[in-house]
Formats: C-alpha cells, structure tokens, sequence
C-alpha cells in the first residue's frame, strides 16, 4: 500500500471591507391586515426594504422618493 501525499492548501485571502455604520433595530406592531398590505405594495421579498425606504423618505422630507415609492407600488 501506498500512501497519499495530502497538499495543504493556502487559505484564501479575505478582502478587506470598509467598517460599516452600527445599526440599531426599530419595531413596530401592526395588525396581519397592515402586514399583509404592506407585503402587497412591496412584492415578494422587499417589505423590510419597502418600509425603511418610506420611512426614511417621509422622515427626511423627501417627497420625490416617497412619490416614487408609492408608484412602484403593486
């Protein structure tokens, strides 16, 4: 029998990635029907997405973003 040499393999480098901002967490509670509604408007996958865009825009006074949420609503 014969053995096999085993060939280690360098470990690939990791890119570095520039820090990113802390976040924090805001909830809020909604009914299933105001959830249902904004899963809806947002389409599949995008509600989180959907709502802090929103909620940012309407926060910040940006009207244009907020309009065009509301036309790319579904």
């Amino acid at each position: 029998m014969t053995k096999q040499k085993q060939v280690v393999k360098e470990p690939k480098s990791k890119k570095e990635k520039p820090p990113k901002e802390p976040q924090v967490v805001f909830a809020f509670r909604l009914t299933e029907a105001q959830r249902d509604a904004i899963h809806k408007a947002a389409g599949p996958g995008k509600a989180t997405r959907f709502v802090r865009s929103a909620a940012l825009a309407a926060a910040s006074g940006d009207r244009p973003a907020f309009e065009e949420l509301l036309a790319k609503t579904k």
